[in-house]
């Protein structure tokens, strides 16, 4: 094999691996709804493949994506929003019968298909309201940003403490 090709090969299999890693998942309570927010690495212009489901009772239940078929009972109770780097779903009208384990899995095409997943155990008792985490958790870069930039307004004298 050519060298060249041998390196360009490797390249696309490095950035398909770490175009996709699923970097964390998280769950709170939307007013009566469960979010379930999935955090992962964007660095592949590869569309990404993606996939909710619920473990209960050994029992995996497709809640939604563009893997697997979502189950029937479960159409009509989720929404769904992605954005660069984060996909949120929502589950309506969350109960204790909705409680197992969530996981957002995401794969790119390829042979084999790279695929990465993280898994959190929801308790619907133990749930944190998504109003106090929300800000840290989704703005947390533009947060330190700010932190960090006061001094240099302050110095420059654009803002005064």
């Amino acid at each position: 094999m050519n060298p060249t090709i041998g390196i360009a090969l490797l390249l696309t299999v490095l950035q398909v691996a770490r175009g996709q890693k699923v970097t964390s998942l998280t769950a709170c309570l939307a007013d009566q709804s469960l979010r379930l927010d999935c955090r992962h690495e964007n660095t592949t212009a590869t569309p990404i493949q993606y996939e909710f489901s619920l473990t209960r009772e050994t029992k995996k239940h497709v809640l939604f994506g563009t893997v697997g078929v979502p189950e029937h009972t479960y159409r009509s109770r989720t929404s769904f929003t992605s954005k660069y780097n984060i996909k949120v779903l929502y589950l309506s009208s969350f109960t204790t019968k909705d409680e197992g384990l969530y996981t957002c899995e995401l794969r790119l095409s390829g042979q084999p298909p790279v695929v990465s997943n993280k898994t959190v155990s929801v308790l619907r008792d133990k749930l944190v309201k998504c109003e106090g985490i929300s800000l840290l958790a989704q703005n947390t870069s533009r947060l330190l940003l700010l932190l960090l930039s006061l001094p240099l307004l302050q110095a420059m004298d654009f803002i005064s403490l």
